[in-house]
């Protein structure tokens, strides 16, 4: 595959990593698609009073850079998430840099299914763990999708 992985090319073991420092426009910008304006994430004075002293960025903003692995890394393009566990640590700072990274920790290949291990680290420390289970293109599925469509 031209900027990915198929099922065959994955072994257990095999990472790749994304890293990205959290601004206020990605907080606010995050807020304005989903609709989360919980003042913890957007109003100063009021995040002064809670646990964290300050505004902190949405847990899933960071959980959304799994993504990016996911769909240009590692597996690469065509991958299909199908579920996503999720344990948030810590809370991620403005201007804090976040890196996720995937590992592959099992492969599953009657359905070319791949189980991955996803993790956020802010300065080597987890902020967010959890475990992906995705579907990843094969050799065998694209040429047969190809030869079917000729």
């Amino acid at each position: 595959m031209s900027d990915g992985m198929y099922f065959e090319d994955l072994a257990v073991g095999q990472k790749a990593s994304f890293g990205k420092t959290i601004t206020e426009a990605d907080i606010v910008l995050f807020a304005a698609v989903t609709g989360d304006t919980n003042p913890m994430h957007l109003n100063a004075e009021y995040a002064r009073g809670t646990i964290f002293g300050e505004r902190i960025a949405h847990g899933m903003l960071a959980a959304g850079l799994i993504t990016k692995v996911l769909g240009t890394q590692l597996p690469g393009p065509g991958t299909i998430y199908m579920s996503q566990s999720l344990k948030f640590r810590a809370p991620v700072r403005i201007g804090e840099t976040v890196t996720a990274t995937v590992e592959v920790l099992a492969l599953h290949p009657d359905k070319h299914r791949a189980t991955l291990r996803t993790i956020c680290t802010v300065a080597g420390e987890p902020v967010l763990e959890g475990e992906a289970y995705v579907s990843v293109p094969s050799r065998q599925t694209r040429a047969a999708a190809a030869a079917a469509a000729e």
